[in-house]
């Protein structure tokens, strides 16, 4: 993985101690994500705003969720016929067809759709039981939905590198929970996740206080960060 990535992921480290509940994360190749440390070592890592995500493009409307040509809607160059593409900013509620790639051998195409940031209330994190260490901050809750528009079976994959955004551009703070979290669920895709199939899935982004609102989201899995000089997908 590029160093310009990892420093996204180590530089919001902050040393959270929770409930097993929690755990830290790493990043490795592609889409997918390290597992949950083992039990008894548990930790939760808010990543604090690093790199802006650059400047979006302007809104545009939604790429097609649809499929045409080859396997999982192939176009020249192994893109899904009509990808989203680089830095594209689409409206909540508009999905994006994005080639997705989890482990080293499962590669596909879904339909991505940032459905809703729903502002939740302070008290919400006390479950996590992370302290003072988000003292006055305020949980969002990205609401998405996972589509399988292709033909690979996408079982048990997982789905993440949802970030939230502040109103100047900058990620917000993120918390990985290993375990139920009522609130926010984000469950690997199921068994027999095959085309057609769809989940609704959620990740939590911290507001640093409740004057400053998340504002919106953003997708930074492969292709779409900066392993490849290429910028995340936007919805705002």
């Amino acid at each position: 993985m590029s160093t310009i990535r990892m420093k996204r992921t180590t530089l919001g480290v902050i040393g959270l101690t929770a409930a097993a509940a929690l755990s830290l994360t790493g990043c490795k190749n592609g889409n997918e994500e390290a597992g949950p440390a083992q039990s008894g070592s548990p930790a939760a890592q808010p990543s604090q705003p690093s790199e802006q995500p650059g400047t979006p493009a302007a809104p545009s409307a939604g790429a097609s969720a649809g499929t045409s040509g080859g396997a999982d809607g192939a176009a020249p160059g192994g893109a899904p016929a009509g990808a989203a593409k680089p830095g594209q900013t689409f409206k909540i509620g508009e999905a994006a067809t994005v080639p997705f790639t989890y482990g080293s051998d499962t590669k596909g195409t879904i339909a991505l759709t940032v459905t809703a940031v729903e502002q939740g209330q302070a008290a919400d994190l006390d479950a996590l039981k992370l302290g003072d260490k988000v003292k006055g901050m305020v949980p969002y809750y990205i609401r998405y939905t996972v589509k399988n528009v292709g033909t690979t079976n996408l079982e048990f994959a997982s789905v993440g590198h949802i970030k939230g955004l502040l109103p100047d551009g900058s990620e917000a703070q993120g918390v990985s929970v290993i375990g139920k979290f009522e609130k926010c669920k984000d469950d690997s895709l199921p068994s027999g996740f095959t085309g057609g199939k769809t989940q609704t899935n959620c990740a939590i982004a911290l507001a640093p206080s409740a004057q400053t609102k998340v504002v919106g989201a953003e997708y930074w899995g492969d292709p779409y960060n900066n392993l490849n000089d290429s910028k995340s997908l936007y919805w705002k």
